[in-house]
């Protein structure tokens, strides 16, 4: 156990009332987080994939037409940035959100922390808070190289991007949430990662859910019938995680045009209603927890 791993019971006591007890779990989070080498791997590949965009296309044939040229070669950027963004963002997300729990119960930190003046929820806020920070910390770069690389090919502020990184960081806390809760349930990060996985990948399926809804509703076979509840369950239960993906924007529009045909308010709000029902999952998980 390092001297700053001791140290922070006593800090986290020291200023257990109110909200000072998890800002400082919160701030010792964000320093652990940043040391992780799976998180910081994910990171610089990030990075060098956004970054190696702008010279992928230098090996493009030209074309006649500059502006043809242009155009396709900032699609390419675009499609390549927010594909990275997407993937090594959620990557980052669950295993983050999937690991900060489970391995202070694995390393005993937990009932070092516990056995001083903070309880619990004081504790488990300061948790998920630490792991938000780590997520928009991380997401903000990786949108900034972004905002960069589409600068230097279009010479525009991509002010489109700064809705598309809103939503984005939105969908990520849905994802973070829920992943958090499992956490709270398991003494391993394995777990909460395929949770975290399976709840990524059937968040944004769940347009296909409604239409496994629609094709079975008046289906007389039995076995279509059962699938079609299930997928009515799935339906209702799981985040609409494709709602947040503003890739469509992205690729089409211009990189200071508004957006089109997203609600942004609509889903922020949808995104805090779910990401707080994930934080009461864990938190009531979390309380009935023999520690």
């Amino acid at each position: 156990m390092s001297a700053e791993t001791q140290a922070l019971p006593q800090r986290a006591g020291a200023h257990g009332a109110g909200l000072r007890g998890p800002i400082a779990i919160a701030l010792y989070t964000w320093r652990e987080g940043i040391r992780k080498k799976t998180l910081v791997g994910f990171l610089l590949l990030s990075v060098l994939v956004i970054l190696g965009s702008t010279f992928m296309t230098a090996f493009m044939a030209d074309t006649s037409i500059d502006n043809v040229q242009t155009d396709v070669e900032s699609k390419i950027v675009k499609d390549i940035c927010v594909s990275a963004i997407s993937v090594f963002g959620v990557l980052i997300t669950i295993f983050i959100s999937a690991s900060v729990v489970p391995a202070e119960m694995e390393n005993k930190v937990i009932y070092t922390v516990l056995s001083k003046p903070i309880r619990r929820y004081q504790y488990l806020f300061g948790k998920f808070l630490g792991v938000q920070i780590i997520i928009i910390v991380n997401l903000l770069l990786m949108s900034f190289l972004f905002a960069l690389a589409l600068y230097a090919k279009e010479r525009i502020f991509p002010s489109l991007l700064f809705w598309s990184t809103l939503l984005t960081y939105f969908q990520f806390l849905i994802v973070s949430s829920l992943t958090f809760a499992v956490s709270c349930t398991s003494t391993s990060s394995v777990l909460p990662t395929i949770a975290g996985l399976f709840i990524y990948i059937s968040g944004n399926l769940t347009e296909y859910l409604k239409d496994v809804v629609n094709r079975t509703g008046q289906s007389e076979n039995w076995f279509e019938s059962v699938v079609g509840q299930m997928a009515k369950v799935l339906y209702r239960i799981l985040p609409n995680l494709r709602s947040f993906d503003m890739r469509t924007q992205i690729l089409y529009l211009q990189p200071n045009d508004p957006p089109a045909d997203v609600q942004i308010w609509n889903l922020v709000l949808y995104g805090l209603s779910f990401a707080a029902a994930g934080y009461l999952l864990a938190w009531f998980l979390f309380m009935r927890k023999e520690l």
